[in-house]
């Protein structure tokens, strides 16, 4: 299991990196398109903004979180785009405000449970480590549709570990929300992080395989990047299948992207 502090350490660096990008901005700027259709940069910092919220209130009154999921299971299909959209409505600086303080809110809200205690969310629920690393992913890849609408190529860093770990264990998920069994055998995940480490996931044994970069494997897990554009190689039909259905974070599946049409190991940026 991951050390609580480091997990939000990282989550802490990660949204300030972002922060980085749009703190600048002018006031127009924040209306211009990301990769995500429909999504401007203000529809990506509200989503985070909202999904922090939800976390902290899933921390602190699960009670309550299970009323608003209620409300959610009577649009399933649209309510992350409402709320993102309400959430973009507000002026670039009252938006950045709350961001702001929903992450720290997130930081302390976290750090007051026990790591392995499990807490309601969108989907199954998650332990406070998986929600941790899960608000890390969401910022990295809410993170990538910005860099991309802003045309600035970020430098991976060793935090993809986090969005990694997260999209293998999510591979059951991954064929459960498109009602599919999923495979009875684990599958062997070998990724070279940033600094050329080797990351490796599954039994040294498994006969099926997936390989590759890990900046790659986390934009396919979330869905910033179409397979066809990415060195990311599977080695078996299950862990072929799953490449291409392949998603990191609750709820229904992801529309995905379309191919570029360039080559492997190229990004991409969007919503989920």
């Amino acid at each position: 299991m991951s050390d609580p502090g480091d997990v939000l350490d990282d989550l802490l660096n990660e949204g300030d990196e972002l922060d980085g990008l749009v703190a600048g901005l002018a006031p127009g700027r924040w209306a211009e398109p990301t990769p995500a259709p429909g999504w401007t940069i203000a529809h990506q910092i509200a989503h985070l903004a909202w999904t922090d919220e939800q976390a902290v209130l899933a921390a602190t009154d699960p009670e309550d979180f299970n009323r608003q999921v209620e409300k959610a299971l009577a649009s399933p299909g649209t309510f992350v785009d409402e709320a993102a959209e309400r959430g973009a409505a507000a002026p670039p600086a009252e938006l950045l405000e709350r961001w702001r303080d929903g992450r720290l809110a997130v930081q302390w809200a976290l750090s007051e449970h026990p790591w392995d205690v499990r807490l309601p969310w969108y989907g199954p629920p998650m332990s406070v480590a998986s929600m941790a690393t899960g608000r890390l992913m969401e910022t990295w890849a809410h993170g990538q549709d910005v860099a991309d609408a802003l045309g600035v190529e970020r430098v991976p860093t060793a935090r993809l570990r986090h969005v990694a770990r997260i999209g293998v264990r999510a591979r059951n998920f991954a064929f459960a929300a498109r009602s599919l069994e999923a495979p009875a055998e684990e599958f062997r995940v070998e990724l070279a992080g940033p600094d050329g480490e080797i990351w490796t996931y599954g039994p040294e044994d498994a006969a099926q395989r997936v390989t590759g970069p890990a900046l790659d494997f986390c934009l396919l897990v979330t869905q910033r990047a179409h397979r066809a554009d990415l060195a990311v190689r599977a080695e078996g039909p299950d862990a072929d299948r799953w490449l291409d259905i392949a998603q990191s974070f609750a709820g229904p599946p992801g529309q995905g992207r379309e191919p570029s049409g360039g080559t492997a190991a190229a990004t991409a940026g969007g919503g989920a």
